[in-house]
């Protein structure tokens, strides 16, 4: 609002009017310089109207600077205001809609017992993919027309999103939350070594700290895990390989991808549908292939009200994930939006741990610990 503020009163100034005084002071002195001939031609053109007004805009002039300083002290007042709530409003709805998330797919999956991980993935996509319809056909948000040089481009992308989540999905079925937590630090490392041979990007030496301490957290938790599940590991495994060739594939298209739109650019909401629409037709051929209709339509979980309710609260919070994030990434930046987002899993894990009733050893609890601090410690590391 501010910035909006002040360039209405940049485009609303005199076009005439000086833009400080020292550049009043020079016009000035280049009137003296013309004489009182240019005086008097002034005044038999303008009357003594004109030469009024050219003195009262000379103390405009001079009073120009208190002026603007004044409204200067009001935008800042009310900036002030803004910027104090605004990443505190924002950062607060980021952290409750990703941990609620998270929690509700755990219930679905595993309270629920429900076994079809693809089909809830296509139900929550389908309403990601409503919502932002809706939205951009109301002129809510701003979404880029598709097209098929665009969609071409995206496919490999939403491939491995598809992936991605569906990995995802089954991790949370068979670990704790609290485990998942700690094993998805080693999608950091596999970016951090991505990055360093795709894009030559070179870490420092607090990362590389990080990411061993990482690594360790990770085996003695798996070690140390009293509800160890060989599936959810290689589940999870997978999940932390496909986020992050997720993320340096994002990396390599994108510049390729804003060249096919018309603006030239690709916002947060135009990838958003572009993800979740792509998806659909992925997720009903997965959902043929691995017979996974069959068992949706003959399972007695979907017969229960309170299972949709929180299936679709899910959907809901996926999407609302994405605006949160971009929004607190706004108001703040890429370092306060790295490190509260691993602060947060702090009480992610706490609330897993209690909500599901984790069996939980003293040397389990210790790693998991350990495992929290690395990812604030990586977090902290990345802003050095």
């Amino acid at each position: 609002m501010s910035s909006e503020f002040k360039l209405d009163v940049i485009m609303s100034r005199d076009p005439e009017e000086p833009e400080s005084s020292s550049s009043n002071g020079k016009m000035i002195l280049s009137e003296s310089k013309n004489g009182l001939h240019g005086m008097i031609n002034g005044i038999q053109k303008q009357g003594y109207r004109g030469l009024s007004d050219r003195f009262f805009r000379g103390n405009r002039a001079a009073y120009g600077g208190a002026v603007n300083i004044a409204v200067d002290m009001d935008e800042r007042r009310e900036h002030g205001l803004g910027t104090k709530s605004g990443p505190l409003l924002s950062g607060a709805a980021y952290c409750v809609s990703s941990c609620s998330m998270i929690l509700l797919n755990k219930v679905v999956l595993s309270s629920y017992n429900f076994n079809a991980g693809i089909s809830l993935m296509f139900y929550q996509n389908l309403i990601s993919t409503l919502v932002v319809v809706i939205f951009g056909l109301s002129g809510a948000i701003s979404v880029e027309k598709l097209n098929w040089k665009l969609i071409k481009l995206w496919i490999p992308v939403n491939i491995i999103f598809v992936g991605m989540l569906v990995s995802g999905m089954y991790s949370l079925k068979y670990i704790n939350i609290a485990m998942v937590t700690i094993l998805k630090n080693v999608t950091n490392i596999l970016t951090a070594v991505g990055e360093l041979y795709i894009f030559r990007k070179q870490q420092n030496q607090k990362v590389w700290t990080a990411m061993f301490l990482m690594i360790i957290s990770a085996i003695t938790g798996g070690i140390t895990d009293l509800s160890f599940d060989g599936t959810g590991y290689a589940w999870q495994i997978i999940n932390c390989v496909l986020t992050a060739s997720y993320s340096l594939t994002l990396r390599l298209v994108m510049d390729k991808a804003k060249q096919t739109t018309r603006s030239g650019s690709l916002n947060e909401f135009s990838m958003v549908l572009l993800n979740n629409l792509l998806s659909l037709p992925f997720a009903i051929l997965l959902i043929l292939l691995f017979d996974e209709w069959r068992y949706v339509m003959t399972v007695d979980v979907i017969n229960l009200p309170m299972f949709w309710v929180a299936a679709t609260a899910s959907g809901f919070l996926g999407l609302a994930i994405s605006f949160t994030s971009m929004w607190f990434l706004k108001q703040t930046g890429p370092t306060t939006y790295s490190l509260v987002g691993s602060l947060n899993k702090i009480p992610l894990s706490i609330a897993g741990l209690v909500l599901f009733k984790v069996p939980l050893s003293l040397p389990n609890m210790f790693s998991i610990l350990f495992g929290l601090f690395a990812g604030i410690f990586f977090a902290r590391a990345k802003m050095s």
